[in-house]
């Protein structure tokens, strides 16, 4: 999917709602339990519920190759019966030297039919390139992550006083790809970041986790990463396809769960006069 069409999906759903697919055979209902393909099924209903209220939908593959060959089955089940109407993001956090790094890309893009895949920035330029050699398709660079341990590293200074490493990471990549190949994952649940984010990557879309289940705020994240295009895929996974899990009913505790927040972005995109 180009960047356009991503867009136009987006103005024409009134929506930058990505849903998470972390598919957790523990946590799902038991009736899909009794199928043939569990996490398929779920995945399903979960697609079923929410597709008119969202644009993405992001697998993460941890929760799929822990069941070897029967997970990536269902995998690529699920890939195929998203289609082309939603943008897909395979959450893999690849990245390795330049040979394995096209493998995996032929995997994600060409075998599964993927739009994006998620990648560690790690190795540099040479581990990164090969994804962006795919007309149409994207990579995804962490860059400022949602998690505790993220102050670990990304936000540790080059040298004294100079530019800290996530930022190095946002200003150097640029001149890899561009704003039709590359994105970046930047956690909501640290939005003040985003207006200084915002200088260094005015216009690349923003995959930003956090919303929901990780206490992140979608108007928080809207004020300072909001551009006139858009920009941003919100991620939301456990507060939408675990709503009600435990009740007969749980597919329409889901709609519900992605209508709300389909809703308050709709009314942001209102307000701020993009669509």
């Amino acid at each position: 999917m180009t960047r356009s069409q991503l867009i136009a999906l987006i103005k024409e759903r009134k929506s930058f709602l990505c849903v998470g697919l972390d598919t957790d055979l523990t946590k799902i209902p038991a009736k899909f339990l009794e199928t043939e393909d569990p996490i398929f099924e779920f995945n399903k209903a979960i697609i079923d519920a929410t597709a008119d209220y969202c644009v993405a939908y992001k697998p993460n593959l941890a929760f799929y190759e822990c069941h070897g060959a029967k997970g990536w089955e269902s995998l690529e089940k699920t890939i195929a019966y998203i289609g082309d109407t939603h943008f897909t993001i395979a959450d893999a956090k690849r990245g390795d030297i330049g040979n394995t790094s096209s493998y995996y890309a032929k995997t994600f893009f060409e075998v599964l039919g993927c739009d994006s895949v998620t990648i560690a920035p790690y190795m540099g330029k040479d581990s990164v390139e090969p994804f962006l050699k795919f007309d149409g398709k994207w990579a995804i660079l962490l860059a400022l992550t949602s998690n505790e341990g993220a102050v670990d590293f990304q936000f540790q200074s080059i040298a004294p006083g100079s530019e800290r490493l996530y930022e190095k990471v946002l200003k150097l990549s640029q001149s890899w790809g561009n704003t039709g190949n590359l994105m970046y994952v930047v956690g909501a649940t640290r939005p003040e970041m985003l207006s200084s984010i915002r200088q260094i990557i005015p216009d690349h879309f923003l995959l930003v986790p956090g919303v929901g289940a990780q206490g992140g705020s979608l108007t928080e994240v809207c004020k300072y990463g909001l551009t006139p295009d858009v920009g941003l895929l919100i991620n939301a996974s456990r507060s939408i396809i675990y709503a009600g899990a435990q009740e007969s009913n749980f597919e329409t505790h889901v709609e519900k769960a992605a209508a709300e927040l389909q809703s308050e972005m709709a009314q942001i995109l209102t307000e701020r006069g993009i669509c």
